[in-house]
């Protein structure tokens, strides 16, 4: 299958290791919740949204899931569902020594179903077994004598496609975001600086211009007539300064997971339709919404988050 690295077989009933380098962990059902579901769906990406509505009363609420989704078979629509707490995975392998950055790839033991031709010894009495096409974790002694398990953990129990501990625990925006983040604030900073050196040097200019106007427009130079037009004015200033908060407010909603489907803006209202791929990630956007003081509301069934005012 491909990946030449060690792989370690996690379990409650494991002993502490020690190591000096990376290796690949498969865990047991212990630390997975499964469903198998017929969805009409075509791509991974989309049954992965839905996934948090499957496990609804079936994880802890105070705890937070990732999920790996794939296909039974390309010509069925049964998809198989994995929900994992990568906080308590984390908390787990510390204790028996296991460091993140020792880490390289963590496997299901679903995920390598179709080796399962027997049992499989895990600590001194349990055992891993495929029952219904589902690996589950059972007592030794529930088998017979003739059921012995026969089967020894291996290198070429490692699946194709594996997840990334690390890459759960970071932050929303992925490495390739951030260096484009960084070259926008890098660009926008080269202009403020631009344009505050160009106002430093024009003042002289502008009052020139300025007296030139007073001395063509008198009306101007009293300041009860500036006062009226600057009235006039302000509020034009106002709503367009608050159009701009408002468009910097949604721009930092805009992270991994989410997609900004539309904007609409008029002159006296905006709304702006979020798609995210959880619903952590809906919640998220809601929080920040929140705290901008924004109005939110959700689209029935799915994880779109709609976020709206008035100008």
């Amino acid at each position: 299958m491909g990946n030449k690295k060690e792989l370690i077989l996690i379990h409650h009933d494991m002993k502490g290791i020690t190591l000096t380098h990376s290796v690949n962990i498969m865990l047991t059902p212990e630390f997975y919740t499964l469903k198998k579901e017929a969805i009409p769906v075509k791509y991974a990406y989309q049954a992965k949204r839905i996934a948090p509505s499957l496990f609804e009363g079936l994880l802890d609420e105070n705890s937070r899931y990732d999920y790996l989704v794939w296909k039974e078979s390309k010509t069925s629509n049964e998809w198989t569902f994995i929900a994992y707490d990568t906080a308590k995975i984390a908390e787990f392998l510390a204790s028996k020594g296991l460091a993140f950055s020792q880490v390289a790839k963590v496997f299901f033991a679903q995920q390598s179903l179709g080796l399962f031709e027997s049992a499989m010894a895990v600590g001194e009495d349990k055992v891993l077994l495929a029952i219904d096409a589902v690996i589950v974790l059972l007592p030794r002694m529930l088998l017979s004598q003739d059921e012995r398990p026969s089967l020894q953990f291996s290198k070429r129990f490692t699946p194709q496609k594996g997840v990334s501990l690390q890459s759960t625990q970071t932050s929303f925006v992925s490495l390739s975001q951030s260096i484009i983040l960084t070259m926008l604030f890098m660009l926008f900073a080269g202009i403020f600086a631009f344009e505050g050196y160009t106002l430093a040097h024009s003042g002289g200019e502008l009052q020139e211009e300025l007296e030139a106007l007073y001395e063509e427009h008198s009306s101007l130079s009293s300041s009860y007539t500036r006062k009226g037009i600057l009235n006039k004015y302000q509020s034009l200033d106002k709503k367009e300064r608050q159009k701009r908060d408002n468009i910097k407010q949604l721009s930092s909603m805009i992270f991994k997971g989410v997609t900004l489907n539309s904007l609409e803006l008029n002159d006296k209202k905006w709304k702006a339709t979020f798609s995210c791929q959880d619903s952590k990630v809906a919640k998220r956007v809601k929080d920040l919404s929140q705290k901008y003081g924004l109005n939110h509301r959700n689209i029935t069934g799915i994880n779109d988050v709609i976020i709206e005012g008035s100008l």
